[in-house]
Formats: C-alpha cells, sequence, structure tokens
C-alpha cells in the first residue's frame, strides 16, 4: 500500500464512521490553494461518484498578503483545468481588524465563515469540508491549553461540527499529505506567514512541535488520542446538565435559572457555554469569564449587570442570571395599528384583532376600540413617554415598567402603543386606564404578543 492509497484510506474510515457525506450532498471544500486544502480537493473530486457527491471548491482570498490574489487564480485555474466548479471571494479582514478591534487572526476566522454560511443558507453547498489534519489537531489541543481552557478546549476540533462543517482528513498527517500530493502530482502554493512566528499558532507549529517529535515520535498521535479521551469525559458530563434549567427568549437571549448556580463548576460552566452557544457566542469566552458570571449569580443583587467581550451582556434579573446581546439596537421604527400581524424584527410578532362579541376578562390586552385616538402607532419606547396606570394614576412609562418589573434590557426594545407621548397599551403588560372597556363599549382591540 503505497502513501496516497494509505491517506485514502484514513479519509475513507472518518468519513464511513462519522457518516460525513451522504449521498446528495454538495461538499464545498475550502481551498487555499495550500497542500491541505488542495489534497483534499483532489480526493473528494476524485471519490464523489462513491459518496454519491458533488464537489465544488470554495475559496476566500483574504486580502492580507501580495500574492494572495495570485493564490486564488491559481485556485481558479487549477479548478477549471480540472472540470471542478469554484467559487472565489475577497474579503475586507483588515477593515474588521479596525472596526472591531480584533486581531487579524480572529477577523479573517468570522469573515471565512460569514462566506461559508451564507452559501449554506443559500443552498449552494451542505457541507464545507475543511482540511485540518492530525497535526493541526494537536496544536489546537497544546494551543488551548496553554490558553487557559479546560476539558473542552482540551478537546480540539470535532470532526463534525453543527452538522455542516466537516473534517475529513482529521486522522490523517501532514507527512501523509505531503506524500498523497507527491503521489498524485497535486500543485499548492505555499503561504509564507506560515513561517511568522509572531501568530501563536505557528510558534507552537514551528518552535514546539519539532522539539517534542525529537523527543516522542508518536506525540501528535497521543496528543490527539488524550483530547478523544477529553471529548468522552466532557460529554458524560454535559449529559448530567438538567435540560431545563435554561428558557430562551429568542435567537439572541436566554436566561438561566439563578438557582443553578450552587452546583459545582464543572456542571456551572458547561451549562454557561451551551447557553452561549445557542445565543451566538461560542467562541472567546475565557475560564475568567465563566467564573465572573458564577460569582454574579451567587454574590451581586437584582439589577446587576456586567459586559463582557464581544457584545455579551449579563444581567442578574430576579430569579435568572440573563445573558444577551448588547448589539442588538432599539427599533426607531413605526407600525401603524390595523388588524393582522405586525412583525418586530428581533422581538416577535404584535396580533391585532378587532371584536364586536367579547367577555372581560378574556384577554390580557383589550382596549376600547372608540377610546383610543387617531393615529396611534406602534413603536419602542421615547423619552417623556407617560402612561395612566389601570384604575388610575399617571407615571412616566419607565416608572410602570420598573413597578412592573419588565427586565431593564427589553424597555428599550418593547413596542408600546402610542399618540404621541401618551402610551395606551403596553403588549404583554397592560392597557392605560383611558382605554379600559365600559358598559358603554360595543367593540375592542385585542393585542397579543408572541415573542420568539
Amino acid at each position: 500500500m503505497n502513501a496516497g492509497e494509505y491517506i485514502m484510506e484514513n479519509v475513507d474510515k472518518i468519513i464511513e464512521n462519522n457518516k460525513l457525506i451522504v449521498k446528495g450532498d454538495v461538499v464545498g471544500v475550502a481551498c487555499s490553494g495550500g497542500i491541505d486544502s488542495m489534497s483534499l480537493l483532489h480526493y473528494l473530486h476524485t471519490n464523489k461518484d462513491k459518496w454519491g457527491c458533488e464537489v465544488i471548491a470554495l475559496n476566500i482570498d483574504h486580502d492580507l498578503r501580495p500574492t494572495s490574489a495570485g493564490d486564488s487564480l491559481f485556485v481558479i485555474n487549477w479548478c477549471n483545468a480540472n472540470g471542478i466548479k469554484c467559487l472565489s471571494q475577497k474579503v475586507d479582514v483588515k477593515k474588521l481588524v479596525e472596526e472591531k478591534k480584533y486581531t487579524v487572526e480572529q477577523a479573517a476566522r468570522e469573515l471565512r465563515y460569514k462566506a461559508f454560511k451564507k452559501m449554506l443558507d443559500k443552498h449552494i453547498v451542505t457541507k464545507i469540508a475543511l482540511g485540518h489534519h492530525m497535526n493541526d489537531q494537536a496544536e489546537t489541543i497544546l494551543l488551548n491549553i496553554f490558553r487557559g481552557a479546560g476539558l473542552g478546549g482540551a478537546c480540539g476540533m470535532e470532526v463534525m461540527r453543527d452538522g455542516v462543517y466537516i473534517r475529513p482528513m482529521l486522522s490523517t498527517s501532514r507527512v501523509q499529505i505531503k506524500a498523497y500530493a507527491a503521489t498524485n502530482d497535486i500543485p499548492f502554493v505555499e503561504d509564507e506567514t506560515n513561517y511568522s512566528n509572531d501568530y501563536a499558532r505557528n510558534y507552537i507549529r514551528n518552535m514546539i512541535m519539532p522539539v517534542i517529535r525529537n523527543k516522542w515520535s508518536n506525540a501528535d498521535a497521543n496528543i490527539c488520542a488524550f483530547g478523544e479521551v477529553c471529548r468522552q469525559d466532557d460529554q458524560f458530563i454535559f449529559n448530567q446538565i438538567p435540560k431545563d434549567s435554561v428558557v430562551y427568549e429568542d435567537d439572541h437571549t436566554a436566561k438561566i435559572f439563578a438557582s443553578y448556580f450552587v452546583n459545582s463548576d464543572s456542571l456551572v460552566f458547561r451549562l454557561i457555554l451551551d447557553t452561549l452557544k445557542h445565543i451566538g457566542f461560542a467562541k472567546d469566552v475565557e475560564k475568567k469569564h465563566l467564573r465572573i458570571i458564577k460569582n454574579m449569580a451567587i454574590e451581586s443583587k437584582n439589577g446587576s449587570r456586567i459586559s463582557l467581550p464581544n457584545g455579551l451582556s449579563v444581567i442578574k434579573e430576579y430569579n435568572f442570571i440573563t445573558l444577551t446581546n448588547r448589539n442588538v439596537k432599539k427599533q426607531k421604527k413605526t407600525w401603524k395599528m390595523e388588524r393582522g400581524k405586525i412583525d418586530i424584527p428581533g422581538l416577535g410578532v404584535i396580533e391585532v384583532d378587532l371584536l364586536r362579541k367579547f367577555k372581560v376578562g378574556d384577554y390580557k390586552c383589550m382596549l376600547d376600540h372608540a377610546k383610543l385616538p387617531k393615529g396611534a402607532v406602534f413603536r419602542c419606547r421615547k423619552d417623556g413617554d407617560v402612561f395612566e396606570k389601570f384604575g388610575g394614576g399617571t407615571k412616566s412609562l419607565n416608572e410602570y415598567l420598573i413597578e412592573k418589573k419588565v427586565p431593564a434590557r427589553l424597555r428599550d426594545v418593547l413596542p408600546v402603543l402610542a399618540v404621541g407621548n401618551e402610551v395606551y397599551c403596553i403588549p404583554g403588560v397592560e392597557i392605560s386606564d383611558k382605554v379600559r372597556i365600559d358598559k358603554k363599549t360595543t367593540s375592542v382591540y385585542v393585542i397579543n404578543l408572541v415573542t420568539f
């Protein structure tokens, strides 16, 4: 068995054992032009009939090096010569670094995966194949450990993530890939930044791993085996987390019962990480952030708030610790008051109905149709808004929302029905005394807020 056949055997096994590719898949191979991605593209394209899939190349030009445009052209030309469809896109990494103060690596990764997600969302591809291999996995595990990661970080990369990102070469070594490329005359380009030890991963690859391998020849395989043991143990502990410990309000807000934080760090930290993953904060969460959140749950007063990196806000709200995205902007739009459903981006749907037959008490927000002034619109609250409580007594809208224990993070996004600064209804909360139903009421508006 030559080296080329050996790499095929390794990739075959990992695809079969993990069902990475199924019949009918359109697999987009992330291809930079380097030896790893070119070898993966060649292998999958050569064996596409075996898996019953279509294979296309996805090239992202990060525009960080003078040769990057040439590398992309190299991939495009090779694909054209070999009958492989290629989609190439340039992204502006430098702009994102300036706007969000990211590192170059963070910005490049975010834009790369944003481009991949768009292709998945548009159903251009069903899977994204990444060229990470065994040596990359060993380096990742060490890098995570050096950065202070726990058991989760020591697991390294997953063979399949989110059901769409696959790594068929994760059990294949760099030596085997080089042999496969040589055997099959696969051309590739060299990224000169791979030799710059300014990047943490390159420092591990170029300076640390050669010394380790010189002493322990099987170091990469053993580090990866350690990562797999960590993955099994991590999954076992994760499975102990109560499934009813979190309430998800929408795609960017989750509430964890404060009482749960008395449990061990092993359980609490995993719960926080899993919750953050569901609301879009899967990356760059450090152990110190998890500790801060747990301490806040146990020690802080109601209403306490902290801001963590990448737009994450943590708020103690009565019986919950709420995790939310502080980058969600307040809506400036207004929506006309009319029957039907009104979509409120990022929050939910307002349902409005007009009834002539009704019973008092059937609905929480039911107001007298005739008493509502013309020109009423739904909008977010403004400075100077006032609200007459049901039963009498006028207050500023903000004071009333505090009185009703509406969380501070919701006060700026919760829609209200108003004319000028007079608020007549807070959907899902209360109606103003000025539009209350009485014996003369002949028709009513029923207003219901359905959050995502």
